[in-house]
């Protein structure tokens, strides 16, 4: 059984995941293979070259990602072709990684993902598990980690899925709004839920 998680920008998908990780879950984080996929060397990362130039590769032949989100966020058209290029690659290596997952001892594994339900990514999972936090939680805390402008949160707030379609189309929902041990009480429950649909 494959089970998506997913959830707004700063939810804490990843704090999540790392619960079930704990618990011996196995997990793929859509953002980590989308970073490796336009790695120096990889041929996406020739092709956004090529189509916005130098101002988007830093000194040392790394993506620029801060230079191409602001391009991306400035013209829909560009975002449009950039997921074109890169989310069927992503997609390919997130199944060749759940494969390997569903292979191992993990009872079920997880896909990671902020853009589970846009990207088509949810055709993948049995069950989709939404990370949900207040909007102005949301804010704050992405303010705090990244270091970036509000303007910029609030266009990356504005590009995603609302919050209530989201919710809307979740199997399961992790409230993320209060400590870790309640957040680390809702893993447990949904785990041994998992865990009980799988046994004989």
């Amino acid at each position: 059984m494959i089970v998506g998680l997913t959830g707004g920008i700063g939810s804490g998908k990843s704090t999540v995941a790392r619960a079930f990780g704990e618990r011996g879950i196995g997990w793929v984080d859509a953002d980590d293979v989308a970073r490796e996929v336009v790695a120096p060397g990889e041929p996406a990362l020739a092709d956004i070259r090529d189509r916005f130039g130098d101002r988007v590769i830093t000194d040392d032949g790394s993506l620029d990602r801060a230079a191409l989100r602001q391009i991306i966020f400035d013209a829909p058209e560009e975002r449009h072709w950039l997921e074109q290029l890169t989310h069927p690659i992503i997609r390919e290596r997130l199944v060749a990684t759940l494969h390997c997952l569903q292979s191992g001892t993990s009872p079920y594994a997880l896909l990671v993902s902020p853009l589970l339900f846009e990207s088509g990514q949810a055709a993948l999972v049995e069950r989709a598990i939404v990370v949900d936090v207040p909007t102005d939680m949301q804010l704050s805390r992405t303010l705090q980690r990244d270091g970036v402008s509000e303007a910029n949160v609030r266009a990356i707030l504005k590009a995603q899925m609302s919050r209530e379609a989201r919710l809307a189309k979740a199997d399961d929902i992790i409230d993320n709004s209060r400590d870790i041990a309640h957040m680390q009480q809702q893993v447990a429950r949904l785990d041994r839920a998992y865990r009980a649909r799988l046994s004989p």
